[in-house]
């Protein structure tokens, strides 16, 4: 054990485990010094409690964090009016200082450093736990599964949106990691794969209910099959995603209104969701001095959830709409901050039952001034308060697997475009009203397949911090960006070629004079 370096890392590693309501009740003494930091099995699960705390951060799965990265500034979603958390992606203002601007803790800066939390307490945890004997050989087994899973998916994230990055597995001093210089993405991947096939050989296939909102095995599954996707690895890609189709016990549900129904949140669909509950305020980011939100309780339906006073069109139905809303238990209580793009909204087709759940633009029969995702939203006052919501936070869910199985198909060698219908064929039946609709694609070449997958994607899976992911991978984000439509900003005019990359944030390049910046910044 590195005992000697764990001295510079124990404080940080310690408020990561303050993670939970029954910890906090629980006597900190056994924690508060190295030598006894994890002295039983019940301290790794309270220490990896901690970890997926921070996951639900702001800037990373809480607010708007990867939302910003992966979905504003495209072709689904953008704020319903100008504002500081979203401006640098929605209008590509990004740069190197303005990446350090922080609005309620949500900033390329925020992401990049609680991503590179997760790694130091993951370090840290694992050379901790690893071998202790007085934690059992099952807990130290699942405990430390957990922990590569999430320094796995941190660094899918930073190799997703900055590429080349600081890497480390060991525990390090505070001053060997910030003089750390960019590690090849590849180098780093490498490394992932390597710790995603110890989650998945290590992770449960099914959780148990008192672990509900950690990754099960199929979640890291799900992570590596991107990764093989991204790579072109068609095959191997094909090969993992049918993994999961065929063993885990997730399924596409009959219908996609029943996904999101927030009195059903742990449903057969659902592959991997962070679990939030109301009035839990997080520890890591507890409310502003003076304001009751923009800490770690939950509000990120609140940004989805129409804002009362921009409601309805007509201003003199505002009365009348209040009391619409009151009468089923509801209220237009959020920012309205994450609406259904211009583009968006335009070009979603008509006959696809997806779209009541994507497009709203009338409530209660009165217009709306914007259009907003209803599948995010949660107007109920009682259960669901403004910026105190309990609904999950959807990760990964088995449709995508099944979209990801049929581009496989028609991507690989010998692949057929009918054959890989057929692994979105319950997808496609469950969007249309007829055999007819959902069969429209079926006897499509390869690149018109591919195509249609392009498509599918956007209206399967819209806000769901995949789509600038895989308009990189697909080659087509900048043309996608500069010819779309937007309400608030005009990205089409100012994205550049370099922002399929973040800037590295100008604190992180003063500090460590090793940093170099991605090139246009």
């Amino acid at each position: 054990m590195k005992t000697n370096k764990l001295f510079l890392c124990i404080s940080l590693i310690m408020f990561t485990c303050f993670g939970c309501d029954e910890f906090l009740e629980e006597d900190p003494r056994d924690i508060i010094t190295p030598e006894n930091f994890f002295a039983t099995d019940e301290d790794a699960k309270q220490g990896i409690t901690g970890i997926y705390s921070l996951i639900k951060n702001n800037s990373i799965y809480g607010q708007a964090g990867l939302d910003n990265w992966y979905d504003n500034g495209v072709d689904i979603i953008e704020p319903n009016r100008s504002h500081p958390i979203f401006e640098i992606m929605g209008n590509y203002s990004l740069s190197a200082a303005t990446a350090d601007i922080s609005n309620q803790k949500m900033s390329v800066s925020d992401t990049w450093q609680n991503l590179y939390r997760v790694i130091l307490n993951t370090n840290v945890f694992i050379d901790r736990v690893s071998g202790n004997e007085a934690i059992s050989e099952d807990v130290q087994t699942n405990t430390i599964a957990n922990a590569r899973f999430l320094r796995a998916m941190a660094y899918w994230h930073i190799t997703n949106l900055w590429g080349d990055a600081p890497f480390y597995t060991e525990v390090l001093t505070l001053e060997e990691i910030g003089s750390l210089a960019r590690t090849d993405k590849d180098i780093i991947l490498a490394s992932v794969l390597d710790d995603l096939e110890f989650a998945q050989s290590n992770l449960p296939s099914v959780l148990p209910d008192e672990d509900r909102g950690r990754a099960s095995k199929w979640a890291a599954a799900v992570i590596e099959a991107k990764i093989h996707m991204k790579a072109e690895e068609w095959q191997m890609g094909l090969d993992k995603c049918l993994e999961i189709i065929n063993g885990s016990p997730h399924i596409v549900l009959p219908t996609y209104a029943e996904v999101f129904d927030p009195a059903n949140e742990y449903n057969a669909e659902i592959i991997w969701s962070l679990d939030f509950a109301k009035d839990v305020t997080g520890q890591f980011e507890p409310a502003f001095p003076g304001r009751s939100f923009a800490g770690n309780n939950y509000w990120r339906p609140s940004l989805f959830n129409p804002r009362i006073r921009d409601e309805p069109a007509n201003s003199d139905d505002r009365d009348p709409l209040r009391a619409a809303l009151s009468a089923n238990g509801e209220e237009f209580n959020g920012t309205g901050l994450q609406i259904a793009s211009l583009d968006f909204a335009n070009k979603f087709p008509a006959n696809d039952l997806r779209r009541p759940l994507n497009i709203m633009d009338s409530y209660e029969g009165f217009q709306l001034n914007h259009t907003y995702l209803p599948k995010f939203m949660n107007l109920n006052f009682e259960t669901s308060p403004r910026f105190n919501h309990g609904d999950n936070r959807l990760v990964f869910r088995m449709a995508d697997v099944h979209l990801m199985a049929a581009e496989c198909e028609n991507e690989r060698p010998g692949g057929n475009a009918n054959t890989a219908f057929e692994y979105i064929r319950s997808i496609r039946e469950r969007a249309y009203a007829t055999v007819g609709e959902a069969e429209a694609i079926l006897g499509l070449s390869q690149q018109a397949f591919r195509e249609s997958i392009y498509d599918e994607r956007k209206w399967e899976l819209a806000a769901e911090a995949h789509r600038r992911y895989d308009l990189i991978r697909w080659g087509i984000y900048l043309d996608v960006v500069r010819n779309a439509e937007f309400k608030t900003y005009n990205p089409d005019e100012n994205i550049q070629d370099y922002h399929v990359l973040l800037p590295i944030p100008l604190n992180e390049l003063q500090l460590n004079p090793n940093l170099t910046q991605n090139p246009g910044y």
